[in-house]
């Protein structure tokens, strides 16, 4: 029979055998082993009685006496196989913890998962990346990315968008799900933050044509001596905060790897409590899953100060806007998304008819009117009506004046035919 021995017990053996050739002393061996004299007896009459078996532990090869019982473990593999099979192991101890009662480390059903061949082992694999050190300071720095994923797992008709806001020196967390990832949805994320939290220093988010303008300089832009904007960019500039653009995804790498655990986590959260619309998902963001998250996963600042700046002294609704340029006609009119919109009486001025104004498509869909930084009142005339074509006869459209009229209009246009 084969007798396999740890590297102790080796040294425990070949202390033995000069012990029993008493080449060396039972104080002297016990000094070697770590152990007392009486140890040193103990060993030495194991190793009389048993030989090399002896010395080796009395336990192995037995079951533990804190072994998870057999039906446990089958009962935890039968749920994993059923409703679990996409988990993790960290999380699937988690889950078997809250909903099956099953309490085990994530080590244990990472080996269970290995063993039923529900898990692969992977490989550590080594790359080389930059580490780049937190800031101090909460609000010092804000990364902002959109992830759009199957969040839903096909139970609605249009999945989602997730767009989230991390602070770097706490990790601590903030998103909300959107129908699309568009200048407005990201705007709406601005203002729930900042509301929230207040202005940050900075931004840090990539070169997304909400952050970044490929159009050239407009007039206004060449005599502030800037670059062509976006709303977003615009936005961030009238609140004083710093846009840093992000020349890879690698770069902000920390709201990425939060994507990567908001993928596997929050889609299975959002499974198993059945939920499969935009507003209830946001409310177990907001009621359960953040708080959560933020309890977890977020770390202590090195620093105590908090660099958020307040968001008194501007006027959120109308800075976090769409805004575009219109022309004020003469009758004081302006045109905008096909709709016309009549300044009123008390609010026109020299110099507004064929002025531009600064026309804003606020969050909450309402539009106002500004003139050198002044509110003009002002009202929407009613579209109106569409013809109806049905009313000419056979549903065909009205005949042109022009062409009833072409069989009279024989003017003479040449001489010889006025002649005539």
């Amino acid at each position: 029979m084969e007798l396999r021995m740890s590297q102790k017990e080796r040294d425990r053996l070949k202390l033995m055998k000069a012990l029993k050739k008493r080449e060396i002393g039972q104080k002297e061996a016990g000094e070697i082993l770590g152990i007392g004299q009486r140890q040193v007896r103990r060993l030495l009459r194991r190793y009389e009685a048993d030989g090399d078996a002896g010395l080796v532990h009395r336990a192995r090869g037995r079951p533990s006496n804190r072994a998870i019982a057999d039906a446990v473990r089958e009962r935890a593999v039968a749920c994993i196989r059923e409703q679990y099979r996409d988990f993790g192991p960290t999380l699937v101890a988690e889950t078997l913890a809250e909903r099956e009662g099953i309490q085990v480390s994530a080590e244990t059903v990472r080996r269970w998962m290995i063993d039923a061949g529900l898990w692969k082992a992977r490989r550590a694999r080594v790359r080389h990346r930059q580490w780049r050190q937190r800031r101090a300071c909460v609000g010092e720095l804000v990364q902002m990315d959109t992830s759009m994923h199957a969040w839903f797992e096909g139970r609605a008709e249009e999945e989602p968008v997730l767009i989230a806001m991390a602070d770097d020196a706490t990790n601590r967390l903030e998103a909300r799900f959107f129908p699309t990832d568009s200048t407005r949805t990201n705007l709406a994320m601005l203002d729930r933050y900042i509301r929230r939290h207040g202005r940050p220093v900075a931004l840090y988010a990539d070169r997304a044509s909400h952050f970044i303008c490929a159009a050239k300089q407009t007039v206004d832009d060449q005599l502030h001596a800037r670059e062509s904007e976006t709303q977003i960019g615009r936005a961030l500039r009238q609140l004083e905060i710093r846009y840093i653009p992000a020349n890879s995804p690698q770069a902000k790498g920390r709201i990425e790897r939060n994507f990567k655990t908001l993928q596997d986590r929050l889609v299975k959260d959002l499974r198993l409590h059945g939920i499969s619309t935009l507003e209830e998902a946001n409310a177990f963001l907001d009621d359960v899953f953040l708080p959560f998250w933020n309890q977890r996963f977020a770390v202590a600042p090195a620093g105590s100060v908090d660099a958020h700046r307040p968001r008194t002294g501007f006027d959120l609704d109308a800075i976090l806007s769409v805004q575009e340029n219109r022309t004020v006609q003469n009758d004081y009119t302006v045109r905008f998304q096909n709709h016309l919109y009549q300044i009123d009486r008390k609010s026109c001025s020299r110099g507004l008819r064929q002025a531009k104004v600064t026309v804003e498509h606020r969050l909450d869909g309402s539009v106002h009117i500004r003139f050198r930084g002044r509110r003009l009142h002002h009202h929407r005339i009613p579209d109106k009506p569409p013809v109806d074509l049905t009313a000419c006869g056979q549903g065909q459209p009205p005949p042109c004046p022009q062409a009833l009229d072409n069989s009279l209009r024989k003017f003479p246009t040449t001489p010889q035919a006025q002649a005539q």
